[in-house]
C-alpha cells in the first residue's frame, strides 16, 4: 500500500522582492501608500452605498460586495509584503502559505462569479428595463451574492487541497512575493502534470461558466444597444455598463495571463508585474472607475467626505 506523501518543508521563503534591495524602502513607501489609498477608497465606497438610500438597489448591492472583495484581496498579501520590505522577514510558515493561497483563490474565484452576476444584472436592466425590479429583487440579489461567496470557497478548497497534498522535499524558495499556484507548484518534488490538468479542469468548469455568462450577457447588451434608435438612449446604456465592462476586461486579462497556462511557462518577473495589477492596482482602480461617470456615487461620496470632515 502506497503511503501518503507528506511535506518535509515546514516553511517557505518569499524571494520575489529580494532582487532589488536598493529600492526596498522606496517600494515599501509606495506599497503602503497604495494599500492605504485602496482601503480608504473602498471603505468610503462601501460607506456611501450603505448610508445613501438612493443607492439601495441591486446594482449598488453588488458593487458593495465588489468593494469588500477589493478590501480583502490586497489585505491577504500586502501586509506580508510590507513585512518583507521593512524587516526583511521573508519566512512564511507552511500553514501560513497554505492559508494565504486559500484566501487569495477564494477572493479571486468569488470575484469571477460576482462579475458574472453583475453582467446579468446589467443585461436585465438594459434589455428588460420594465421588468427589472420584478426579476432582480433584493431577495434574489442576496441569494446570488451568497452563492458567489460559497462557490468561491468551494473552488478554493479544491485548488488548495490539490496543491498542498503534494510533497515538498527541501527546496522552499517561492519565486514570488506571496504564495500563489504557479510558484508553489514549481517547488514540488513530484510530477505535477496530473494535478495541473485537474486544476485547469476545475478552473475551466468554474471560471469558464462564469465567463460564458458574462460574455453572453454583454453580447445581448451590445445587440440591444445597437438596436436603440435614440443616440441619447445608446449613450445612457453605454454609461450604465461601461464601467463594469472596463473592470471585467482588466480583471480577466490579468487573471487569465497568470493562471490559464502550464507551470512550465511560468516566468517570475513577468508574473510579478501581472499579479501586481490584479492584486494591488485593480482594487485601487475599481472604486475610481465606478465613481468617475456616476453622479449618484459622486454625490454620496461627497456627503461621506463632508461627514468625516465634520467629525474630525
Amino acid at each position: 500500500m502506497q503511503r501518503v506523501n507528506l511535506s518535509t518543508v515546514s516553511e517557505f521563503v518569499l524571494v520575489g522582492l529580494s532582487d532589488a534591495p536598493q529600492v526596498r524602502f522606496l517600494l515599501f513607501v509606495l506599497l503602503l501608500i497604495i494599500y492605504l489609498a485602496t482601503m480608504a477608497g473602498n471603505i468610503m465606497f462601501l460607506t456611501a452605498i450603505s448610508t445613501d438610500t438612493h443607492l439601495h438597489n441591486p446594482m449598488y448591492f453588488f458593487l458593495g460586495n465588489l468593494s469588500l472583495l477589493d478590501i480583502l484581496c490586497p489585505t491577504i498579501t500586502v501586509p506580508k509584503m510590507l513585512d518583507v520590505l521593512l524587516l526583511e522577514n521573508k519566512i512564511i510558515s507552511f500553514s501560513g502559505c497554505m492559508l494565504q493561497l486559500f484566501f487569495l483563490i477564494d477572493v479571486v474565484g468569488t470575484e469571477v462569479f460576482l462579475l458574472a452576476v453583475m453582467a446579468y444584472d446589467r443585461y436585465v436592466a438594459i434589455c428588460h428595463p420594465l421588468q427589472y425590479m420584478n426579476i432582480v429583487s433584493m431577495k434574489l440579489c442576496a441569494h446570488l451574492a451568497i452563492g458567489t461567496w460559497l462557490v468561491g470557497t468551494v473552488n478554493s478548497l479544491l485548488h488548495t487541497s490539490l496543491i498542498f497534498t503534494l510533497s515538498f522535499c527541501g527546496f522552499n524558495k517561492v519565486n514570488q512575493y506571496y504564495c500563489d499556484i504557479p510558484p508553489v507548484l514549481a517547488l514540488s518534488c513530484l510530477p505535477t502534470y496530473s494535478r495541473e490538468l485537474v486544476i485547469l479542469l476545475v478552473a475551466g468548469v468554474f471560471g469558464g461558466s462564469a465567463f460564458v455568462i458574462t460574455l453572453i450577457s454583454y453580447i445581448c447588451i451590445l445587440l440591444a444597444i445597437l438596436s436603440m434608435r435614440s443616440s441619447e438612449s445608446r449613450h445612457k446604456a453605454f454609461s450604465t455598463c461601461g464601467s463594469h465592462l472596463t473592470v471585467v476586461c482588466l480583471f480577466y486579462g490579468t487573471t487569465i495571463c497568470t493562471y490559464v497556462r502550464p507551470s512550465s511557462t511560468y516566468s517570475p518577473h513577468q508574473d510579478r508585474i501581472i499579479s501586481m495589477l490584479y492584486e494591488i492596482l485593480t482594487p485601487l482602480l475599481n472604486p475610481i472607475i465606478y465613481s468617475l461617470r456616476n453622479k449618484e456615487v459622486k454625490c454620496a461620496l461627497r456627503r461621506v467626505v463632508s461627514q468625516v470632515r465634520t467629525a474630525l
